[in-house]
C-alpha cells in the first residue's frame, strides 16, 4: 500500500511539471522565398511549342491552392529542353500571373558558369525573386571549383541564390563543408535539398544559417521537424493543399497532424517520384487527366502510359481528389503522345 502511495505521489509530482498538452505553435524559421513552393512544370502546346497562357493559368491555380512560390525551369520544369529566350519568358509571363502573391525562382543552372551567369542576368531582368542554381554536371567538378562556380553566379546578380544539391542527377555533391563556406556570401541563403543525406543537412543548419528546402517530397516533414524552411515540391503541381497541410500543422504544434498528412501522400509521391518514372511525366500526366495546363513533355521524356496513368489517377483520387470525366481519354488527347 505504501509503494502504491509513493507511486502515486511520484506520478502527480512528474505531471506538474509536465508541458500542458494543448498545442503550442512553434516558431517558424526564416524561408526568404516562403515555405510552401512548387517545382512548377512547363506547359506545353499540343505541337510542343512553349504555352504562356497555360503556365499563367496553371500559377495562378497553384497560388490559390497554398503555394507561396513557384520555382521554374528545374528539374521537374523540363529545364534542359527550353531555350534562354523561353525560360525568360516564362518569368514574365509568371510574374505576371501572380501579380505579388508568391515569390517566382527562376532555375538558371548549367554545366557551364559563364552560361549559368548569362542565364541569371536574364532571370533578374525578366523580373525573378530570386534564383535556383544547380551543381555543374557531367563534368563533375572538384569542391573547390563547385564553390567557385556558386560565388561567381551570386555576385553576378542582386538575386538571392538558392543552392541546388542534387547529387543523383548531377554526379556531384555540394560537401556539408562547402555549403557552410558558402553560408558567407550575402547572395547566397538557401538549399534546395536533393541530396538524401539528412545527418549532413543537419550539420549544416546547425551551424549556418542558410534555409534548407527539401526537394523530396518524403521528407518534407522530417527536414521540416530539423528546423527546414519549407519545401519545394513536384507532387504540389497536383496536391498543392496536401502539402501546405503538413507544414501548417506543425507550426500550429499539431504534429500528429503533420504526420498524417505526410503518409496519406506517401503513396501519391512513390508513384509520381519513385516509379521509374521523371517527376515531369508523372505530374503533366496527371496535370493533363485533370484538365489542367500541362501538355506533352519533351523529347528525350516520353509520356506515361495507360498504366501508370491509372495507378496515379487511383492515388489521387484516394486522397479525395475529384476525377473529371474522361480523365484518362484526355491524357491520350495530349498531342497524341500517350502510349495507352
Amino acid at each position: 500500500m505504501e509503494l502504491h502511495s509513493r507511486r502515486a505521489e511520484t506520478a502527480l509530482m512528474t505531471a506538474a511539471h509536465l508541458p500542458p498538452t494543448t498545442h503550442a505553435a512553434r516558431a517558424v524559421p526564416a524561408a526568404p522565398l516562403g515555405r510552401a513552393l512548387c517545382a512548377m512544370v512547363t506547359p506545353f502546346t499540343t505541337s510542343g511549342a512553349l504555352d504562356l497562357d497555360g503556365a499563367q493559368l496553371l500559377a495562378d491555380r497553384l497560388v490559390a491552392e497554398g503555394c507561396e512560390g513557384l520555382v521554374l525551369s528545374g528539374t521537374t520544369g523540363e529545364s534542359p529542353t527550353t531555350s534562354d529566350a523561353e525560360k525568360a519568358a516564362l518569368v514574365e509571363a509568371v510574374r505576371e500571373a501572380v501579380d505579388g502573391r508568391a515569390s517566382v525562382v527562376a532555375g538558371v543552372g548549367s554545366s557551364d558558369t559563364a552560361h549559368t551567369a548569362e542565364l541569371a542576368l536574364r532571370a533578374e531582368k525578366a523580373g525573378a525573386d530570386g534564383l535556383l542554381v544547380v551543381t555543374p554536371y557531367y563534368s563533375r567538378p572538384p569542391q573547390e571549383a563547385v564553390e567557385a562556380h556558386f560565388r561567381a553566379v551570386a555576385d553576378v546578380s542582386g538575386l538571392p541564390v538558392v543552392l541546388y544539391d542534387i547529387p543523383g542527377r548531377t554526379g556531384t555533391r555540394i560537401e556539408p563543408d562547402t555549403m557552410l563556406r558558402l553560408a558567407d556570401h550575402p547572395r547566397i541563403v538557401a538549399v534546395k535539398d536533393c541530396a538524401y543525406d539528412l545527418l549532413g543537412s543537419a550539420k549544416v543548419m546547425a551551424n549556418c544559417d542558410l534555409a534548407y528546402y527539401t526537394g523530396c517530397d518524403e521528407f518534407v516533414l522530417p527536414l521540416y521537424a530539423l528546423g527546414g524552411a519549407g519545401y519545394i515540391s513536384t507532387v504540389a503541381n497536383v496536391a498543392p493543399r496536401g502539402l501546405r497541410a503538413i507544414v501548417d500543422a506543425f507550426d500550429a504544434g499539431d504534429t500528429a497532424a503533420a504526420a498524417r498528412g505526410q503518409r496519406q501522400l506517401t503513396e501519391l509521391i512513390e508513384l509520381m517520384m519513385a516509379s521509374g518514372l521523371p517527376g515531369a511525366v508523372t505530374a503533366k500526366a496527371l496535370l493533363g487527366a485533370l484538365g489542367l495546363p500541362a501538355g506533352p513533355v519533351r523529347a528525350p521524356l516520353l509520356p506515361a502510359g495507360r498504366e501508370a496513368v491509372d495507378g496515379l489517377l487511383a492515388a489521387y483520387e484516394a486522397l479525395g481528389g475529384a476525377l473529371p470525366a474522361g480523365a484518362v481519354q484526355r491524357v491520350v488527347s495530349i498531342g497524341d503522345q500517350t502510349p495507352l
